[in-house]
């Protein structure tokens, strides 16, 4: 995903949130709402970060069997941003392309999740493999593009 590596920006402050049940999944979107805060986006940017973690944190509590979310202020190039990583050790994603279609799901949801949190992002990278979980590594940069 990264061209040039990006690095914890400011005090390196990384928050690690588990998500084990239904309830965890509130409490992620409260936790990346502050992050967002901290990090000095605008409104907008800070509804779709919140958006896009909730739903990766949905679909590896859902799909994954539960997870953990990692959010991390990081810089490349003078640019801040907000990094989230979402661990499973589920199933994985034995198709990504279909994962990728609006409109496919394998549960119960509208099929918008995986797509619709990389719209939400600038940088999106997805790491999944049959029977060894799924790693999605986003980025949404604080600034002109």
């Amino acid at each position: 995903m990264d061209e040039v590596p990006t690095r914890p920006a400011g005090d390196g402050t990384r928050l690690t949130h588990e998500i084990r049940a239904e309830e965890d999944l509130l409490s992620a979107r409260h936790t990346v709402r502050e992050a967002t805060l901290r990090a000095g986006f605008g409104l907008v940017d800070q509804t779709r970060i919140v958006t896009a973690a909730s739903e990766l944190a949905r679909n590896a509590y859902v799909h994954g069997g539960g997870g953990i979310l990692v959010i991390e202020p990081v810089q490349r190039d003078g640019r801040h941003g907000l990094r989230l990583r979402v661990s499973d050790d589920g199933p994985g994603i034995a198709d990504l392309d279909a994962a990728f279609t609006d409109g496919y799901t394998t549960g119960a949801g509208l099929g918008h999740g995986l797509g619709g949190a990389r719209r939400l992002m600038d940088e999106f990278e997805v790491r999944s493999a049959p029977g060894q979980g799924t790693t999605v590594t986003a980025i949404r940069w604080n600034g002109p593009r």
